[in-house]
């Protein structure tokens, strides 16, 4: 099942119409779409992959990534860039820029990870309002019986979608391939399939393309990688040694994603393309690294759950081998490749377009940034450049100022507070309800 370009156009205009039962923020974007001359857009997602392991960020064994540390030497790196604490949240703030309260997408697992097929998606928007032509490859992990399950990427205006519909492999060389609603099991190792399916999309492109190609590396099962896509040493790959140290199979499997990776930007034209990488959560605990808590990781709001790596290069990028401060969000995405390709995008609701600081160090830049997390009792956080508020519900909430305390050891309302950190608390409380107010 596919949807063409002006059945996207009128997907869109029909969920506009439905007023304000309607995603907030996307009036009046209903377009004919135009010609557009703006570059093509590769966004990169690496799964469970926090800053321990990612070269170029603070401590930690890093894994061997070569082509991601020549992004970051000839593009922009961010140091603070936010994402939700589990993938599909994440996934979902990318492909709506809303939030998981507004879109319901707060978590992994059903019925809380699949989204709403009435919310205006990436795909649709780029179709109603651009000439760009634009594919889906690798894992979704947003549907479910709420939303047609195989068929819920075209749902949502996907043409093109080739991948993993579930959070994870049972074998990385057994993949359960979806493609447009069809499925087949295909007895080839996922990273390169997933690689190869992208090349075979990028080969028909005429126009100006958007390539989302979520990788389902390094998420476990962790496993030893093909040979000819690493360079690990002394790794027997039986199962209980993988049991008893997991962390050299995990970097492993990052450097086969990178050595793939580089097989998809061999193919394009550099020259006119923004390459996007982003990891969707922090790691698991199994493979976690200090300073990061093994608790404080993958499935929290603290930093090693939220915090991800985020490196934008390439074309218009003039900001070359440069670090930035400023909050970003995943759910920021969205307004930014929508700005990049020359949609319409007013406001996205969430998200907030940081194209603009890939050629200017002082242009406009969030002062606070959201994330948040389902279940039984809803977890949020929210900070701005030097204070964290973590509200876990039931009047169970914690402060820290990240800009003397990074990793979260002192908890500030455990005493008194100063003058400052209750006026930045106060700020904080406001900031959240405004946001968390329809």
């Amino acid at each position: 099942m596919s949807i063409p370009l002006t059945a996207a156009f009128l997907l869109v205009a029909s969920l506009l119409a439905c007023g304000t039962d309607s995603p907030a923020g996307l009036d009046n974007l209903v377009t004919p779409p135009s010609t557009s001359n703006g570059p093509n857009i590769l966004l990169i997602i690496a799964d469970d992959l926090g800053l321990d392991a990612t070269p170029g960020y603070g401590d930690g064994i890093k894994a061997h990534m070569p082509v991601l540390q020549s992004l970051q030497s000839e593009g922009l790196t961010f140091d603070n860039a936010w994402a939700y604490p589990v993938c599909s949240p994440t996934r979902s703030s990318i492909l709506t820029g809303r939030h998981g309260f507004r879109t319901g997408v707060l978590g992994a697992e059903p019925p809380e990870n699949a989204i709403p097929a009435e919310e205006v998606s990436l795909h649709a928007l780029l179709a109603a309002q651009t000439n760009y032509n634009a594919a889906l490859i690798g894992k979704w992990h947003l549907s479910g019986t709420s939303n047609g399950n195989a068929d819920g990427p075209a749902l949502l205006g996907i043409d093109h979608y080739a991948g993993l519909l579930s959070g994870s492999h049972q074998d990385y060389n057994a993949v359960r391939l979806t493609q447009n609603g069809v499925t087949s099991t295909v007895d080839q190792y996922a990273t390169a399939l997933f690689t190869d399916l992208a090349l075979d999309w990028l080969k028909g492109q005429t126009s100006p393309w958007f390539l989302w190609l979520a990788y389902t590396a390094p998420h476990a099962p962790f496993h030893l990688p093909p040979d000819s896509l690493h360079h690990s040493q002394g790794l027997s790959g039986d199962s209980a040694a993988i049991d008893a140290n997991p962390l050299p199979y995990y970097l492993a499997m990052l450097e086969a994603m990178d050595t793939e990776m580089g097989r998809v930007l061999d193919a394009v034209d550099r020259q006119n393309t923004v390459v996007i990488f982003i990891g969707d959560n922090g790691p698991p605990t199994a493979v976690a690294q200090l300073p990061y808590r093994p608790r404080r990781v993958k499935g929290t709001v603290f930093q090693g759950g939220l915090q991800v790596p985020l490196v934008v290069s390439g074309a218009g990028v003039d900001r070359m081998g440069q670090r930035e401060a400023a909050l970003v969000s995943s759910v920021d995405l969205f307004a930014t490749i929508a700005e990049l390709a020359g949609a319409d995008m007013q406001d996205s609701q969430d998200g907030q377009s940081f194209a603009g600081l890939l050629v200017d160090a002082s242009a406009p830049a969030r002062t606070h940034v959201y994330s948040e997390i389902g279940g039984d009792i809803p977890v949020f956080a929210i900070r701005d450049s030097a204070y964290k508020l973590i509200d876990f519900g039931g009047g169970d909430r914690q402060l820290f100022h990240l800009a003397s305390d990074p990793y979260e050891r002192s908890d500030l309302l455990s005493d008194d507070l100063d003058a400052e950190a209750a006026s930045a608390l106060a700020t904080l409380e406001r900031e959240a309800l405004s946001l968390r107010t329809p």
